[in-house]
């Protein structure tokens, strides 16, 4: 019986194949099917980052199962976001699972040692913000970076954010997490030389809209430089800043 590899082999004697598109082949599957999950096995080759599971909506089961299919595949680290604790002590009782009950966020293996152009920023306008921060902070820790949290530095005390000045001017990206009406953004970008990302939250009261007033205000920054994300979204947010910091000029 012909394996995989000798029908492969054939094909580029035939030159049905390239020798390109075997060589692709060749570097292994692209996913494992395991029933309730396609795992991507080539994330990593095509963007540079592994895959990370979306904890929120599978059971503690089916996390452990899609870590296990990654590890056993050669991947080191696996980041595991919006995680509950009653999941995150099934999962820690399987694998090696380092945990942030703030961010709901945990990760087994270990942290990429942190490199890039410089410091992540990470401020929040209150307390009520710091699990959106830390999901963000961890984030962009995992995937090598190096991260300073900035808490509870809001416009309605703005001399506390001002006290800061220097960290913020010395930032390479900068993280402005708040919910309300979303003004550290726009106060944020117009103080930094560096990209800001803004991170609506769902923290205020009712004519807040459960974080669409901040997000419309977020959009709507006359600041320039500032990018927005979704409500709530702080691994979207600390993954954009790692990729920033991170940035390099690429060879044509």
């Amino acid at each position: 019986m012909e394996t995989d590899l000798i029908m492969l082999l054939e094909s580029v004697k035939r030159g049905e194949v390239s020798v390109d598109e075997a060589a692709l082949k060749l570097k292994g599957k692209a996913f494992e099917d395991i029933g309730y999950a396609k795992v991507d096995l080539h994330r990593e080759k095509m963007q540079g980052a592994s895959e990370v599971v979306y904890g929120e909506g599978k059971t503690a089961e089916q996390i452990v199962g899609i870590v296990r299919t990654l590890m056993s595949n050669g991947q080191k680290n696996v980041l595991i976001t919006r995680m509950s604790e009653d999941k995150a002590a099934t999962v820690a009782a399987a694998v090696e699972l380092k945990y942030n009950k703030e961010g709901r966020i945990g990760y087994v293996g270990e942290c990429r040692a942190p490199g890039g152009l410089g410091k992540i920023v990470i401020a929040t306008g209150g307390t009520s913000d710091i699990p959106v921060a830390e999901e963000a902070a961890v984030t962009a820790e995992f995937h090598g970076n190096e991260v300073v949290r900035l808490y509870d530095v809001g416009v309605a005390g703005i001399h506390r954010l001002m006290a800061h000045r220097e960290l913020i001017m010395d930032a390479t990206v900068i993280i402005a997490i708040a919910g309300m009406e979303g003004a550290l953004a726009s106060v944020v970008g117009g103080m930094a030389d560096c990209p800001v990302i803004a991170v609506p939250t769902s923290v205020g009261y009712g004519a807040a809209f459960e974080g669409l007033s901040a997000l419309l205000s977020m959009l709507n920054s006359c600041a320039s430089g500032v990018s927005v994300v979704n409500i709530d979204n702080g691994f979207g947010a600390g993954y954009l800043a790692g990729m920033i910091n991170h940035v390099h000029k690429k060879d044509n």
